[in-house]
């Protein structure tokens, strides 16, 4: 005689319900609130350190610039990343040491920041002889 029992399946269907009961809130909530974090604008400064003619400028030179000039106006901090450029000068390619700045600030706030940024570049520029500081920008969420 051979006894059949079902009662694995019962357990195994229950189990299986109450699993997808659980998920599927859970599932509906995450695409109802898939948004996480506030508006805010990320800028990446892009400062190379080769001067024409010069040294480029050493690691302690720009730690100072750091501290004199990007922290006092972003104080609430910020990212530096070591980076390896290359640009051309006269059809000659031209490989520099370089530092990206990622900064990140509210978007309601972006006029008063973009001007801030503004001054850190021409700073730059200004104390070494640089042609330019890359910057590019983009919207973001974060949160913190």
């Amino acid at each position: 005689m051979n006894f059949i029992s079902d009662t694995r399946g019962r357990v195994g269907g229950g189990v299986l319900l109450a699993l997808l009961g659980a998920g599927i809130p859970a599932l509906v909530g995450a695409a109802l609130h898939s948004h996480v974090g506030e508006p805010y604008q990320e800028t990446t400064l892009y400062f190379g350190t080769e001067r024409p003619g010069r040294a480029s400028v050493a690691e302690q030179e720009f730690m100072g610039f750091l501290d004199r000039e990007i922290t006092p106006a972003f104080p609430e901090g910020l990212t530096i990343l070591d980076g390896h450029g290359q640009w051309q000068r006269a059809g000659k390619v031209i490989r520099e040491t370089s530092y990206e700045v990622v900064l990140l600030y509210p978007e309601k706030e972006a006029e008063e920041r973009s001007a801030r940024i503004e001054r850190i570049r021409q700073a730059y520029e200004d104390q070494y002889q640089q042609d330019s500081v890359g910057r590019s920008d983009d919207k973001v969420t974060a949160e913190f």
